[in-house]
């Protein structure tokens, strides 16, 4: 699969870990393939990120070629699933250039790696090179409690440049479905790789509020 073949779009890399939060992987996938400015997805997930959507959507994932199409729940001509093993794929290099990289959900093991510049897997080697060529990493943590050494990897990933987005869903614009609160979850994301989307909603006040439920100003 060649790297863009529009050049003026955006390409972003996808990274799912073991974390609990598979529809917010697939969601985030749907919405970038349904991008217009997005031109190229290279999604990976590691070995732990397989088994969470073989469990939490009872998706196929036999065959790696497969996947991408599985998870978006239909077609997926922009994505390139690379497997987590191939260090030696083009986003392990900062010569190779992508606009931005989310891991999504993100484990506290992965977090770690990232926070302390460790690449033993595709996922963490795309992570750092996006940190040390300065480009747009979020790292969508999902897990609870968080230990001190969670939270102390959390900032140092910070300090590194990353954009740490735990998985905490608004309730303010009042969902009615989980797919409410993973879409508007990915929203913020997108709008952090500068691909603000049309249906994220915003806070306007009190009166947007009052607004939705039916009660006048």
């Amino acid at each position: 699969m060649p790297s863009n073949p529009h050049p003026s779009r955006k390409t972003v890399v996808i990274g799912v870990t073991g974390a609990s939060g598979a529809v917010f992987a697939r969601r985030m996938l749907q919405m970038l393939e349904c991008d217009e400015r997005v031109g190229r997805i290279h999604l990976i997930v590691s070995g732990a990120g397989l088994k969470v959507l073989r469990e939490e959507l009872d998706l196929d994932v036999s065959r790696s070629a497969s996947i991408p199409s599985a998870l978006a729940e239909g077609a997926a001509a922009k994505t390139e699933y690379l497997l987590d093993s191939d260090i030696g794929a083009s986003i392990a290099s900062g010569s190779y250039r992508v606009d931005g990289m989310v891991i999504i959900p993100c484990s506290t093991g992965c977090l770690a790696q990232v926070a302390h510049g460790i690449s033993s897997t595709l996922i963490e080697r795309a992570a750092d090179v996006c940190l040390k060529e300065g480009r747009k990493l979020v790292l969508a943590v999902r897990d609870t409690p968080l230990s001190r050494v969670h939270l102390r990897n959390m900032l140092l990933a910070q300090e590194a440049g990353a954009d740490i987005f735990p998985i905490m869903p608004a309730f303010y614009h009042r969902p009615q479905t989980i797919d409410d609160l993973v879409t508007q979850y990915c929203c913020r994301v997108l709008a952090h790789l500068d691909l603000e989307q049309n249906e994220q909603f915003r806070w306007k006040g009190e009166r947007s509020t009052e607004r939705m439920s039916g009660k006048q100003p």
